[in-house]
């Protein structure tokens, strides 16, 4: 009971500097704008430690997988402070395939989030010019273009945010069943 507080803030920081980490990479894969403002605190936030790997993990292809690494290696650290504080133990395959599962629902919410900003967006500012819209829009364009080959827009009304969310809810459900 008194660990509690130290548990929360070990969550929350390892948890943080992953999604942050992991914006990272989802920002350089959809190409978008890296003199954003918002483009430019998550690169200096990530800077200091991507900087370095960089140079020892390889490109595929045009993309950099550093970030992805990293944030595995943060969600991995992040689970094993967690379980060490909390006095439990668990075997190293378990781990691993714990922070694995972890990076994959990070991506899909992170997805999920910025799907339901765009789409807000949509409605209420479409042509904002506001940094924040305009990297939603950019984060999300990549994945609306590749829904709407499935469904194309029916009378100028596009239902690929529907389709997102639900490949999403059914990958996020198969992701807790592999946990269990």
């Amino acid at each position: 009971m008194g660990q509690d507080p130290i548990l929360l803030i070990i969550r929350t920081v390892g948890e943080l500097y992953a999604f942050i980490v992991v914006l990272r990479f989802l920002l350089q894969l959809a190409k978008a704008d890296y003199y954003n403002p918002i483009s430019q605190a998550v690169a200096r936030l990530t800077n200091p430690v991507l900087r370095p790997l960089q140079q020892i993990v390889p490109r595929a292809g045009r993309i950099d997988t550093s970030p992805l690494l990293l944030a595995y290696v943060v969600k991995l650290a992040t689970l094993f402070a967690l379980i060490t504080v909390a006095g439990h133990s668990i075997g190293i395959t378990s781990l691993l395939i714990y922070a694995l599962v972890g990076l994959l629902n990070t991506i899909l919410t992170i997805y999920f989030w910025a799907v339901i900003g765009a789409v807000i967006i949509s409605w209420v500012a479409p042509n904002s010019y506001h940094p924040a819209p305009q990297l939603l829009l950019q984060l999300t364009e990549p994945l609306f273009a590749l829904a709407r080959k499935v469904i194309p827009p029916i009378g100028g009304l596009d239902l690929s945010p529907i389709l997102i969310f639900l490949v999403i809810q059914i990958v996020q459900s198969q992701l807790g069943r592999l946990v269990m």
